[in-house]
């Protein structure tokens, strides 16, 4: 009778063991879900917002008269917490506007890593590295090295950047001088959608995401 019993309860065994085994395989493939949202970027765009909705805005930076060539003026745009840097580098660059087509301007965090850099002229030297000097008009990203030139697009010259960082669209009015931030070009600005995207699209919907669409009050709000 004892044997019968215990043949009775072996399957009840084998079933309890099924659910031990389906549970852990599921606990794994959620913790293992979780630690792939972890290690990806997870867009803040609400995906229920149609992107036609959204739209650039139209920022007056300054005039050409207060333009001094070499002399970095700071801003923030799209957003209050996005930083950028304009400059009338002297000479014609790919991009620029103005009478001798020399004025850009482009983000000011780092491709790489998302450090903030700084536009170096010609031949001078970052804080971080007296030995190093500029061959070129450029941004130098002191984190790591990263280096852009502003006469090609901010084309990546040196270091670990992956790829130049976004231009901001300028327009000149000829009739007055003044000149307006109107838009960003791919790629998006780090931090603000998945690294590379070069859809404009998508680039728009990035980023004017993650901060306060800047106004003119507060373009120069923390430069």
């Amino acid at each position: 009778m004892k044997r019968k019993g215990n043949e009775a309860t072996e399957p009840n065994r084998r079933d309890f063991l099924k659910i031990l085994l389906a549970a852990g395989t599921a606990f794994t493939v959620v913790a293992a879900a979780s630690v792939f949202r972890f290690l990806t970027y997870i867009p803040t765009v609400n995906q229920n917002e149609s992107t036609t909705q959204l739209a650039w805005p139209r920022i007056k930076l300054g005039n050409i008269s207060s333009l001094e060539p070499l002399k970095p003026l700071r801003f923030n745009y799209p957003l209050v917490n996005t930083p950028n840097v304009l400059v009338k580098l002297g000479v014609k660059a790919e991009n620029g506007i103005g009478p001798d087509g020399d004025i850009v301007a482009y983000s000011s965090i780092c491709q790489h890593l998302g450090c903030y850099f700084a536009f170096q002229p010609p031949g001078s030297s970052p804080p971080c590295d007296a030995s190093f000097q500029a061959p070129v008009a450029e941004g130098y990203c002191c984190c790591h090295g990263g280096q852009y030139d502003f006469t090609q697009a901010a084309k990546v010259i040196g270091g670990p950047p992956p790829r130049p960082v976004p231009s901001v669209q300028l327009e000149y009015d000829s009739a007055t001088g003044d000149i307006y931030a109107v838009a960003m070009s791919p790629p998006t600005i780090f931090g603000h959608g998945p690294p590379g995207t070069t859809d404009p699209q998508s680039v728009l919907s990035y980023d004017l995401q993650g901060g306060d669409v800047v106004t003119q009050d507060t373009l120069f709000s923390g430069s």
